[in-house]
């Protein structure tokens, strides 16, 4: 699934069990965060690049990252074996650039951190991105951490579902998505695909099994609800 059509995306994978429970729970898309800027790390490098040597097709594993220098970027891809990479830090144009040169073969999907009064940026954002970008995935941003995604937090829909209209590439909706807001969440905005991480997990921050299928089956039947629905704008 590289055109991210329909992506059904669980981030935060704690271990190979809870990988192979996910796959199984219909993810589509299976997030590793690394080299985080606000969150502590939950897998080693050599824990994470043992799991993704485990999954099967067509699930795919994607590296999520605050890196923003080219090289480093590729040189952690290329150890864990992943084909897809998700930048959420302040990446230079000039790195982007240089990503996409050193490592044609990844996937790239960049961040749009919706904030307080920050369309019009985000706007101006879409169109400097958009050719060295496979898609962009908009999150939501914690101001009393300053963290951008994992933070449990709903952002203003109305937004994402702006730059899903004016974006030539796919949008990937995440920010405070569980199960009982998805369907929502898809109608409204009409991403691409979705995002959850902490709003699939249990009271002991472990991915639960029957929150990760509800998200699926409200998150794949809002999709199909959209295939029958014409876009009004």
């Amino acid at each position: 699934m590289r055109n991210f059509e329909k992506m059904i995306q669980i981030a935060g994978v704690r271990d190979l069990a809870e990988a192979q429970m996910l796959a199984d729970a219909g993810a589509t898309h299976l997030g590793f965060p690394l080299r985080l800027a606000f969150h502590r790390e939950d897998l080693s490098d050599s824990e994470a690049a043992a799991i993704i040597a485990r999954l099967n097709p067509p699930v795919e594993a994607v590296l999520i990252t605050y890196l923003q220098e080219a090289d480093s970027v590729t040189g952690l891809c290329r150890r864990l074996g992943v084909r897809i990479v998700q930048l959420h830090g302040e990446i230079p144009l000039a790195e982007l650039s240089r990503l996409r040169q050193v490592a044609p073969e990844l996937a790239i999907i960049k961040s749009l951190i919706v904030k307080e009064n920050s369309l019009e940026n985000l706007i101006a954002e879409v169109p400097r991105y958009s050719p060295l970008v496979d898609a962009f995935i908009t999150d939501s941003w914690d101001p009393s951490t300053g963290a951008c995604g994992a933070t449990g937090r709903v952002h203003d829909w109305s937004v994402s579902r702006r730059l899903a209209n004016l974006s030539p590439k796919p949008l990937i909706l995440a920010g405070g998505l569980r199960p009982e807001n998805v369907r929502k969440a898809v109608l409204q905005v009409r991403p691409a695909g979705v995002d959850s991480h902490t709003g699939v997990e249990g009271p002991d921050g472990r991915k639960d099994e029957k929150r990760v299928r509800a998200f699926v089956a409200e998150a794949k039947a809002a999709f199909g609800e959209l295939d029958s629905v014409p876009d009004q704008g």
